[in-house]
């Protein structure tokens, strides 16, 4: 079992498409984006057969004919999960009504409009005083140029004049403890009126919390060994900690726990999109994809134990060593093949890294500099002293540095789509199905690249950023080329390889300051024309 769709899933796939089809109840809903899948599976006798099932609820049941149940039925309309569930909307509307109500309302415009008059009162109070002050001023100053005559009967004393001004600001300070008072009264009530919203909040969070363990203690997922862990133990063990929403809920769980409940044996698994891609994440209709990484792979490293399971494609790598095309006492640039590690993984097999270090056994620093993706072939620039890395870094961090690729798309671009252009579009880490990116404009990080059709389906491609899976979402999502590269596991249809080649690089050289330009023959399209 694995990522490759086997013909016999293939087979099964399109049979449930058919009867999707079928159904008139659905179509709206699915069309706006839907997991299916399917397990085909061998029973005791050897007779072969496919289970089938959908992820979370379609048309809000998980218990439709024709598909595997769920691993935990906690939609009973009657059931604790909708009472407790019923119970916190209840909490959620009273924490609405009484953050919108008129006497919330009412005090909180009564505390601006208290704000709004004790600083009008005051300024108005302080004006006076600066008058009086003046006033004052001058008469001191008529008292110190003739200190011995007699004074005006009219003239208030000095003595007199301290004492007004004392009393004016003993005013000031009876105006503000005045306002003060009226003030805290009103943020009294509006405080009562805000504890008595916390303590819901805290309630609400405290009953959503437990209501989230009681259904992740009952989703208990069997292995073929008819082991059953619930989710919670599960999870424990992950950096996530605790299960995410949904988890257990996706298509593969659901239907490996019904074939090892029925003592089925499974023998091949696929998963297809059905309708349109959401709006981050890159899902094209009736297209294969993987289980999740972040929901569904600590289950099914659970599920899966005793099985004899194919290896993922993502981790696949080569063992081979990039050609050296250029070397002095300052860096390298290598000709990485496709399949090959930029840096060591978890697995021993071989990366760039490490050929370099065996190349450059006296070399310091870092080494690697910028990456390409495993799957992607090319030419990457490798410093051997600490003082040459930290200059190519800041080169690729002042985008002095230029890139160019050429990749080869499934299909042509469509008519419609631009010939050159440049693609905007922010990208973030898909947070439960790592390595996937996904279009993020509100939280993604700044991704532009420049793109030119060389042919119908040969893309010259200049990143201006250098972002992760940069090119091969900018070309797959539909606000970019919305055509993914040929080959693309994560983003298209798997082929032979991932059709992108990093051909060309320039760069200053961190010691002499020299432009140094490299390029490196497409090998998978040899007769193409020069981009």
């Amino acid at each position: 079992m694995g990522y490759v769709v086997h013909p016999p899933c293939q087979q099964a796939a399109e049979e449930v498409q058919r009867y999707i089809t079928s159904v008139d109840t659905w179509q709206e809903e699915i069309s706006q984006g839907k997991m299916f899948g399917v397990l085909v599976v061998e029973d005791d006798k050897g007779q072969m057969g496919f289970l089938a099932a959908y992820s979370g609820l379609l048309a809000d049941r998980n218990d439709w004919p024709y598909f595997v149940p769920a691993v935990f039925d906690f939609q009973q309309p009657e059931g604790y999960f909708k009472r407790e569930e019923a119970s916190i909307s209840a909490i959620n509307e009273q924490v609405r009504q009484m953050e919108e109500s008129p006497r919330l309302k009412t005090i909180r415009d009564s505390l601006q409009q208290c704000e709004k008059e004790r600083d009008q009162d005051i300024e108005k109070w302080k004006a006076t005083m600066d008058a009086a002050k003046q006033r004052r001023d001058l008469i001191r100053q008529q008292l110190r140029k003739h200190p011995t005559q007699p004074t005006d009967d009219t003239l208030p004393t000095e003595e007199e004049l301290t004492r007004e001004s004392q009393w004016m600001k003993a005013e000031l300070r009876r105006k503000r403890q005045h306002h003060a008072a009226i003030q805290t009264a009103i943020q009294a009530e509006k405080a009562a009126q805000e504890e008595e919203i916390r303590k819901l909040r805290i309630l609400r969070k405290k009953k959503s919390e437990a209501l989230q363990h009681w259904l992740f203690r009952n989703f208990k997922m069997l292995n073929v060994k008819g082991e059953a862990r619930d989710l919670l133990s599960i999870f424990a063990d992950t950096s996530l900690r605790f299960p995410p929403s949904g988890a257990g809920e996706c298509c593969a769980p659901k239907l490996l726990q019904y074939a090892f409940a029925h003592h089925l044996r499974p023998v091949c698994i696929a998963e297809f999109w059905w309708g349109q891609s959401p709006a981050g994440e890159i899902r094209h209709h009736l297209q294969y994809y993987p289980a999740c990484r972040g929901k569904c792979l600590p289950i099914l490293r659970h599920m899966l134990q005793g099985l004899n399971v194919e290896g993922n494609p993502f981790e696949r790598t080569i063992e081979a060593i990039p050609d050296v095309l250029y070397e002095d006492d300052t860096l390298l640039v290598v000709n990485k093949p496709a399949g090959m590690l930029t840096v060591p993984g978890k697995s021993n097999a071989g990366s760039v890294y490490s050929f370099c270090k065996n190349h450059c056994p006296d070399a310091d620093g870092p080494m690697i500099v910028h990456r390409l993706d495993t799957a992607t072939s090319g030419l990457l620039v490798v410093a051997k002293t600490k003082a040459a890395h930290l200059e190519l870094q800041k080169q690729f961090l002042h985008h002095t540095v230029e890139k160019k690729y050429t990749a080869i798309l499934e299909h042509p671009l469509p008519s419609a789509t631009p010939r050159s252009g440049t693609i905007n579009l922010p990208l973030s880490p898909s947070p439960f199905d790592h390595p996937r990116q996904m279009a993020d404009t509100a939280h993604g990080k700044t991704a532009i690249t420049q793109y030119e059709m060389l042919t119908d389906d040969l893309v010259s491609l200049t990143p201006l950023t250098g972002r992760t899976h940069q090119l091969r979402v900018h070309c797959a999502h539909p606000d970019g080329l919305g055509v993914p590269i040929k080959g693309d596991t994560l983003y298209g249809k798997a082929d032979k390889r991932l059709y992108l080649h990093a051909w060309r690089l320039c760069f200053d050289h961190p010691v002499t300051g020299e432009r140094m330009t490299f390029t490196s023959p497409i090998p998978f399209s040899p007769s193409t024309p020069t981009p």
